[in-house]
């Protein structure tokens, strides 16, 4: 007859969490589930969410899996009321767009919009991208080898010896002048040192830009391996932060985890009410402060230009330069037609030709040989 004793039945429903970690390879240790059990003691298991937070406080989910902690802590405690709203809540990387349409057109069903990838909609298309057999084109080559030393940079704060300069070394004047028995025979000179810019990218992938939304994510990846400070953005429908993904050394992983954090690939497109949500979350905007922004987009708005307008004009006053890349300049001489371009050109540094991987690398070597300031 066994002498262990037996598991309280309140204690099994928490017992059994653990396990479901497990299951789905979160490493929880049995000291964990002891404190699990008595943080539940201590703060008596009344609210979901004082379960919920001594969970987050004694198993320590690690960061980037807490959207799949949270799923399965609702699936376990809550059931068939967490299937029902398991698609209300959104990953805290992701914000989800308004969809109030201008004019009195009928917005296009989901499964038929963006077919030929030509025309921009307003309609939401939530679909799983699947990226086909990638390889390296010259142009990623290129941006990978060229992209640290060709960055836009800043003058930092910190300074370093040079052999001109603003500034007066004294420590080395005053120790050199020792050897010299206190006579000072050479000043030395000091400058500010240089450090990368912010670099941000956002890349629309709403299905007027399909036929591109493949290399510019390569592109993409190849500039987060090559340089630090650099952040990239998806907007479609909703807007959708993947730097995280595109750190994965290995492009396939990295390409497939984007694959699953985004979910509005060749949806509808609203581009302003993206820029607008990118400002008003203060960790997102805060990577436009001082930063080189490049939007990768044609343009093709379905929302309101006032809103779009808005937005870069903020984008542009928070920013050190911002450049907006179309398919739609094919030429040295492009003037903007579409209604949205128009609206924001006087609020862009540059207007140039984005319809290529090599015309993209080109702009942004090119943006290293601007003034630092």
């Amino acid at each position: 007859m066994s002498t262990e004793p037996r598991l309280p039945r309140a204690a099994r429903i928490f017992v059994s969490f653990v396990a479901l970690l497990r299951a789905n390879a979160f490493a929880v240790a049995p000291e964990q589930t002891t404190a699990f059990l008595t943080a539940i003691e201590l703060l008596g298991p009344r609210d979901l969410g004082d379960i919920r937070q001594a969970a987050l406080a004694t198993l320590a989910p690690p960061p980037e899996r807490r959207t799949t902690f949270d799923r399965l802590f609702d699936l376990h405690f809550r059931g068939g009321e967490a299937i029902e709203h398991a698609d209300d809540g959104e990953d805290d990387e992701t914000v989800r767009l308004q969809e109030e349409g201008r004019g009195d057109e009928e917005p296009l069903r989901s499964d038929d919009a963006n077919e030929s990838g030509l025309t921009a909609t307003r309609t939401e298309a939530l679909v799983q991208r699947r990226f086909a057999q990638l390889s390296t084109t010259d142009a990623l080559r290129r941006l990978s080898r060229e992209a640290p030393r060709r960055l836009p940079r800043r003058r930092g704060h910190r300074r370093m010896r040079a052999r001109r300069g603003p500034f007066a070394d004294l420590r080395r004047t005053l120790r050199d002048s020792v050897r010299s028995d206190g006579e000072i025979l050479r000043l030395g000179h000091m400058k500010r040192r240089q450090r990368p810019r912010k670099f941000l990218l956002l890349i629309d992938v709403s299905g007027s830009m399909k036929s591109r939304t493949e290399e510019n994510m390569k592109l993409a990846h190849a500039l987060v391996q090559a340089a630090p400070n650099v952040e990239v953005f998806t907007f479609g429908t909703r807007l959708t932060r993947v730097t995280r993904a595109l750190r994965l050394k290995r492009r396939e992983q990295a390409l497939s985890a984007a694959a699953h954090l985004v979910s509005d690939w060749d949806g509808g497109t609203r581009i302003g009410d993206a820029l607008q949500a990118f400002l008003a979350v203060p960790r997102f905007g805060s990577y436009a402060r001082g930063a080189a922004v490049v939007v990768i987009s044609d343009g093709l708005e379905r929302g309101e230009p006032d809103a779009l307008r808005d937005a870069v004009a903020k984008l542009s006053r928070r920013a050190w330069r911002v450049s907006w890349l179309t398919p739609l300049a094919t030429g040295p001489g492009f003037r903007p037609q579409t209604e949205a371009l128009v609206a924001i050109e006087r609020f862009v540094d540059d207007l140039v030709d984005g319809g290529s991987s090599a015309s993209i690398v080109a702009h942004v070597l090119a943006l290293g040989r601007r003034r630092v300031a």
